[in-house]
């Protein structure tokens, strides 16, 4: 397993390397930079030699690949740059933001799994039923809504209804206020973890399904084992693995950062700061933050590759090439 990890991690530092050089030209073709952006319409006023110094000052006079090198540089040493919008260091902003899209992220991720693992295996077990129907039924409406549909009917609902918004005021960190916190994060968490699923209970119906046809379940069922025991112990275990599978790459989705869910119910998290930093031309800010959101998603997939052996011990990671 050792020599698989070691693989793993020597194989992930061009995928960064791709994602910084991308991340890098992609702000930069954005009309304006930072320096015209902070000072919004003010910056008509300054000269062009203020203008000049202001974008030394930022190094922003320097050719491209130099100010790329110089970021880099200060990647390896853990510094991800200085904000000039926030007026602080973007890993300072970064893990300011964490805790709110990590919040989101698991709690969105439990809603799924409880859902689409229930229901999915419910429809296999109950195969061509009523229960069938209505969970195949769900994962189609699940798949074809998009989030910012489902979000916007949510805030819509509750507010012209009821008349109460989700996320109104400012935010509520868990450990203030646990039960105001907990309304705030219900309802993105209810808008991510329903799309996602009906992915989750595609999959485990299908898996499901596969199983049950196997040779070792009629033989478990013919030595009288209990129905339930057959179905957790034995059916579902061995399905569960491209369910892992599909919720590490989800988290890693999340834990990148929802954009829109966060932009639409105001949710200060990494999506929404990243969102926020493309506008403002904040270039050390998408850069840091993508940066971030990419290692996240590699150490994540690392993680449930590695998962794969307690849920499947007939994986060999010393065989994998």
């Amino acid at each position: 397993m050792l020599r698989y990890i070691t693989r793993r991690l020597v194989a992930v530092i061009p995928t960064l390397f791709g994602v910084t050089v991308l991340v890098f030209m992609a702000i930069r073709r954005i009309p304006g930079n930072a320096v015209l952006t902070m000072l919004g319409t003010e910056a008509g006023m300054l000269t062009e030699t203020q203008r000049q110094a202001l974008e030394r000052y930022f190094g922003l006079d320097r050719p491209a690949l130099e100010q790329y090198f110089v970021w880099m540089g200060n990647v390896f040493r853990g510094d991800l740059g200085y904000s000039v919008r926030h007026g602080k260091p973007v890993l300072d902003l970064i893990l300011q933001r964490l805790p709110v899209t990590l919040e989101l992220a698991l709690v969105s991720l439990v809603i799924a799994l409880t859902i689409g693992v229930t229901l999915g295996a419910l429809s296999a077990m109950l195969h061509n039923s009523f229960i069938d129907l209505f969970g195949r039924l769900f994962a189609l409406i699940g798949l074809a809504a998009p989030n910012f549909l489902v979000g916007t009917l949510i805030v819509y609902v509750l507010s012209v209804y009821f008349g109460i918004l989700p996320n109104s005021g400012n935010y509520v960190e868990i450990t203030q206020d646990p039960a105001k916190n907990f309304q705030q994060i219900i309802f993105p968490a209810l808008t991510l973890g329903f799309s996602f699923s009906a992915s989750v209970m595609r999959t485990t119906r299908s898996a499901m399904l596969e199983v049950l046809g196997e040779d070792y379940i009629r033989t478990a069922r013919s030595k009288g084992l209990p129905p339930r025991t057959v179905i957790i112990h034995h059916a579902l275990r061995n399905a569960l693995i491209p369910i892992v599978t599909l919720a590490g790459v989800e988290l890693g989705y999340l834990l990148g950062g929802a954009v829109i869910i966060e932009e639409i119910f105001a949710l200060p998290g990494i999506g929404r700061l990243t969102l926020n930093a493309v506008s403002q031309r904040d270039y050390a800010l998408v850069q840091g933050a993508t940066l971030f959101i990419a290692v996240n998603f590699v150490a994540i997939n690392l993680i449930v590759d590695l998962i794969y052996a307690a849920v499947d011990p007939r994986i060999a990671y010393d065989r994998q090439n």
